[in-house]
């Protein structure tokens, strides 16, 4: 996340050891860390080869994997600029001009300016007119930056519960939340959705997540509790199955939409 003296991101420096038990790090550089299938995920704003030397030697751990990234290419080198879906307009935090919605995207995956996002932020803002009422309820599954559930928020939602299982996702969300001061109508859980799944009685589900996790969640009976699914983080190719998984009589499908070879579905029980 940015924290003072920094205002944006330049170039990231990546530290992938294998072991966890590593404490929070006090380091003015540092961007965040998370801990991903028993290893942990260091970022920082400027190389620190003999800090985590240190810090491996103390922990008993092991670095794999180091890398010298600049920020445009993080995350496949998505574009973190401005764009509008009317009546919203989103920018990065670094940008000046007046946006509906400030985000830090920092270096979680999700960052909020992806295709699937935006495609699924479409879908949200379609729907709020013709379907949702105002003081809708909603969840979001795999927030990253918690741009939906912002967006949710802006749109008039009365609460939106959002929940990722990469520690820094939360921090991110929360943060971004707090920026856009609507952090009593956005509450941020972490969750690992492969062994949890909070109750989806709620108006709308939004869930833009890896497409093997999303075909395990459908097929649970517990998943199919809300009104409306708006579900994206997912390719043409995986898409036969992703209908394999869905249940005999899944709600119905109101929408399916592409941007940049990513696709949208948006399923309702309506």
């Amino acid at each position: 996340m940015l924290k003072p003296p920094y205002s944006r991101y330049s170039r990231i420096y990546t530290y992938h050891i294998d072991g966890t038990g590593i404490p929070v790090l006090d380091d003015p550089d540092l961007i965040g860390a998370w801990v991903e299938d028993d290893k942990t995920i260091i970022v920082f704003h400027k190389p620190k080869t003999s800090l985590i030397k240190k810090l491996c030697q103390q922990y008993n751990c092991q670095l794999f994997y180091q890398a010298d990234i600049d920020y445009k290419d993080w995350e496949m080198g998505q574009d973190v600029v401005p764009f509008t879906i009317s009546p919203l307009t989103v920018a990065p935090v670094w940008n000046e001009d007046p946006a509906d919605i400030k985000i830090d995207p920092s270096v979680v995956f999700g960052n909020g300016f992806h295709p699937s996002t935006r495609l699924c932020l479409e879908a949200l803002i379609n729907y709020r007119s013709s379907t949702l009422d105002s003081g809708f309820t909603g969840l979001d599954l795999g927030c990253g930056t918690g741009l939906l559930s912002i967006g949710a928020a802006r749109l008039g939602a009365s609460s939106v519960t959002a929940f990722d299982y990469n520690s820094l996702a939360c921090e991110v969300t929360k943060q971004n939340a707090l920026y856009n001061n609507v952090e009593k109508t956005v509450k941020v859980k972490q969750l690992d959705l492969r062994k949890e799944l909070p109750d989806t009685g709620v108006d709308v589900v939004m869930a833009n997540l890896h497409h093997s996790l999303l075909a395990a969640l459908f097929n649970s009976p517990s998943f199919w509790q809300a009104k409306l699914y708006i579900l994206s983080g997912f390719m043409p190719h995986e898409e036969e199955q992703l209908l394999a998984a869905l249940p005999t009589r899944p709600p119905s499908f109101l929408k399916r939409r592409s941007k940049d070879k990513w696709r949208m579905w948006a399923l309702g029980n309506l």
